[in-house]
């Protein structure tokens, strides 16, 4: 009888995880906190994307449609360009905030499993 690879179960090590799993997700109040901020983030990082992806679309195809005319061409490279810094400040906003913790020396606001570890009583 073969012994086929399917029916042999394997160890893929580790747990696979969502949208993220920054911090130290676990059964206490911080991890979990730090589990849900971690996914909301990532999940409008996305959004953020996704919606760059259909500006970009939409304005190539107002520019394509557009026959010259100049207004139309303006309209659509505003669009166009709009997304593209929307989605820069959205993907630096993440690098601002840890930027402004160290300058304040609170640390990382992204991490508040560390932070709320170390507030001491």
């Amino acid at each position: 009888m073969k012994n086929i690879l399917a029916q042999n179960p394997r160890n893929i090590g580790g747990e696979i995880n969502g949208l993220g799993s920054y911090g130290t997700p676990g059964n206490s109040s911080p991890g979990l906190f730090a589990t849900i901020l971690s996914r909301i983030i990532g999940l409008l990082t996305i959004v953020a994307g996704i919606f760059f992806i259909f500006l970009l679309i939409s304005g190539g195809i107002a520019w394509m449609s557009a026959g010259g005319d100049k207004g139309k061409l303006a309209s659509a490279r505003t669009s166009m360009v709009n997304g593209a810094v929307g989605l820069a400040v959205v993907v630096a906003g993440i690098f601002i905030v840890q930027i402004i913790g160290n300058i304040i020396g609170v640390g990382n606001f992204l991490d508040p499993v560390n932070l709320i570890q170390r507030i001491t009583p």
